[in-house]
C-alpha cells in the first residue's frame, strides 16, 4: 500500500466488510466434515445393510462408492460454497487515507473504486435492522456528481463515518477551494465582473 500512496498521503484505517456473510460458511465448514465422517463410519459399519436387509450383499460391494459420494459432497460444499465466499470477503478491502477512500474487490480480477475526499459533500449511512444490531452499515459518499459511491457492510459504520469526516476537515483549505472552483467556476469572480453583471449595465 505504501507504494501506491500519493506524496504526503497517510493511511488512516484499513478494514474489510462486516464478516456476517461468513457465518453460514463457517457453520458449514464445521458441520459438513463432521456429518461426512459420521456418514462414512455408518456406511463402513454396515448401516445401509441394516437399513435394507434385502440388499445386504449388494451394499458391501457399493460401500467404497457410497463413501466416495459422501466425501465428494463434503468437498463440493467446502470448495464450491465456503471457500469462494471466504476468498471474496478476504479480497475486499476498504482503505481510508488522508486524501482518498479506496475500495478494492477481487484477487485475480481486481476492481478498484476511489473517491478523493476533497470532492465529498455528504456522508450518509444506510442500515438494515440486522446491520444496526451488528453496528455495520452502508456508507454513501455524495460528491456532487450524478453517481455517488456506496461502500457496503462497513464494520463500526459510525466510527468509520467519523474518520471520513475528520479526514475531510483536515484537508488543506486550498485543496477544498480548488475543488469548489471546479464545481462552480463562477465563484472565482466577483459578481460585478461576471457576464451580465452590474458593470455592464
Amino acid at each position: 500500500m505504501r507504494k501506491e500512496l500519493l506524496p504526503g498521503e497517510q493511511v488512516i484505517v484499513v478494514t474489510r466488510p462486516q464478516p456476517r456473510t461468513l457465518i453460514v460458511p463457517a457453520l458449514l465448514f464445521i458441520a459438513v466434515p463432521a456429518l461426512a465422517a459420521f456418514a462414512c463410519a455408518w456406511i463402513v459399519k454396515g448401516g445401509p445393510a441394516k437399513l435394507a436387509p434385502i440388499i445386504a450383499k449388494e451394499t458391501k460391494e457399493w460401500t467404497p462408492w457410497l463413501i466416495g459420494i459422501c466425501i465428494a459432497i463434503a468437498a463440493w460444499v467446502l470448495l464450491g460454497y465456503c471457500l469462494p465466499r471466504a476468498m471474496t470477503w478476504h479480497a475486499t478491502k476498504y482503505t481510508l487515507t488522508s486524501q482518498r477512500l479506496i475500495v478494492r474487490y477481487g484477487m485475480l480480477r481486481r476492481r478498484d473504486q476511489q473517491v478523493p475526499l476533497a470532492t465529498v459533500r455528504h456522508v450518509v449511512i444506510h442500515q438494515s435492522l440486522l446491520q444496526r444490531v451488528l453496528r455495520s452499515g452502508n456508507i454513501s459518499l455524495e460528491t456532487g456528481h450524478p453517481a455517488s459511491m456506496v461502500v457496503p457492510d462497513v464494520p463500526e459504520v459510525a466510527t468509520f463515518r467519523n474518520f471520513v469526516l475528520d479526514a475531510v476537515d483536515d484537508l488543506p483549505r486550498e485543496v477544498l477551494g480548488a475543488v469548489d472552483l471546479m464545481h462552480n467556476p463562477d465563484a472565482a469572480w466577483p459578481w460585478e465582473t461576471r457576464e451580465g453583471g452590474r458593470d455592464e449595465r
